[in-house]
């Protein structure tokens, strides 16, 4: 039994005559480029994320990049955010600019630390942070609660990453929605995927969302003027927009899907040796959409070994923290001590976990996991 980490194909074939039909609305109107389609998809964003606003722009790392430069972080300035989630932060930190902080992370979640994220506030030379990327990783959100109030009290703008997190939500309110900006990616393999690439910022203030929008097109804020510095463009295709237009309904169901998967995957590989997330709990609360399902072992090596020869793809997120990364040998920035980001990065292993994944399949991985796990 063949079983890939992802299958796109899987996926996107019950919707076919759907995506066929948004992408022929597409051609029949004409307009590719922003306009009515990616509007009608940005006003349902909002809406589904809880928040007044969203602006479509190219991808991911451009929805930070741009995130933080209408929030005015530029040269000079300090972002904390974390080293264990494959370089996007940091390159739109780096973009800008600016320099990043890096933050170790919890050990049960993976996601930032708020006692670590406390301590680099008060241990600084100088200043603090001009603004904080809190990012929601493999689907987990991050104790965005308790990371706010400790920003708060400092006044640090927060943004959250949250790429691996589309429909997680915390007391019924959506990642993407507790922070100044929420950031997001619509990469095919993410849980709200298109076609291509693409990403949105999504916001309560107004202002935001308009340095945005001008800032994804040259800085434009009336037909080839520019009066925002820093432009780019980052525009959104209609293309890409009816696509996910068609998708966002079926988010939800997905996602549950994906904590059912996860829910089996705990209970085969309970006592197994390998630490599984939402260590402790004993059901996967809605803050959690398994976008990846990441394990822990310290014979990830042994483990991947056996998975590949029993034709089960697996993958590593991520292998190099941002800050031991070859391109940051050039770098200057605060060095912090990230124990638990460095630990983690020699033990992840992502096993299969997609919406379209039998229950077959998921025990067939579950129990050569366990089998390889030990010994």
């Amino acid at each position: 039994m063949r079983i890939p980490i992802n299958d796109l194909k899987r996926h996107d074939a019950p919707l076919a005559n759907e995506l066929a039909a948004a992408v022929a609305r597409v051609l029949s109107r004409g307009w590719y480029i922003l306009g009515p389609e990616v509007e009608a998809f940005e006003a349902e964003f909002a809406r589904y994320c809880g928040v007044r606003h969203c602006a479509g722009v190219g991808n991911g790392t451009d929805a930070l990049e741009l995130a933080l430069r209408a929030l005015g972080i530029g040269p000079g300035s300090e972002v904390a955010t974390v080293a264990n989630a494959g370089m996007y932060s940091t390159t739109a930190i780096l973009r800008v600019g600016a320099t990043p902080l890096y933050v170790d992370v919890d050990q049960c979640s993976m996601t930032m630390s708020p006692a670590a994220f406390d301590a680099a506030l008060s241990s600084g030379p100088g200043g603090h942070p001009a603004a904080v990327i809190v990012t929601h990783l493999y689907g987990q959100m991050a104790e965005i609660e308790e990371l706010l109030a400790i920003a708060g009290r400092k006044n640090i703008p927060v943004i959250e990453d949250c790429a691996q997190a589309q429909g997680a939500a915390r007391a019924a309110r959506k990642a993407g929605s507790w922070g100044a900006a929420g950031c997001f990616s619509f990469y095919p393999t993410k849980n709200l995927g298109g076609a291509g690439d693409g990403g949105a910022v999504a916001t309560a203030d107004a202002d935001l969302d308009a340095r945005v929008r001008a800032l994804r097109q040259y800085g434009w804020t009336g037909k080839y003027r520019s009066t925002v510095a820093g432009g780019r463009n980052s525009r959104r295709d209609g293309m890409q927009a009816a696509v996910l237009r068609t998708k966002l309904p079926h988010l939800d169901a997905w996602n549950a899907r994906r904590r059912e998967i996860a829910g089996m995957y705990r209970r085969v590989l309970a006592g197994s040796g390998v630490i599984l997330p939402l260590t402790g709990q004993e059901a996967c609360p809605t803050d959690y959409v398994a976008h990846l399902f990441v394990i822990r072992s310290a014979n990830r090596g042994r483990i991947r070994t056996k998975l590949a020869a029993a034709g089960i793809g697996t993958d590593v997120h991520y292998p190099v923290p941002d800050h031991l990364q070859e391109s940051m040998r050039g770098v200057a920035f605060r060095q912090t001590a990230l124990p638990v980001t460095e630990a983690c990065a020699r033990e992840v292993l992502t096993l299969p976990c997609f919406p379209e994944m039998t229950d077959p399949e998921v025990s067939e991985v579950a129990g050569r996991v366990r089998e390889s796990a030990g010994g």
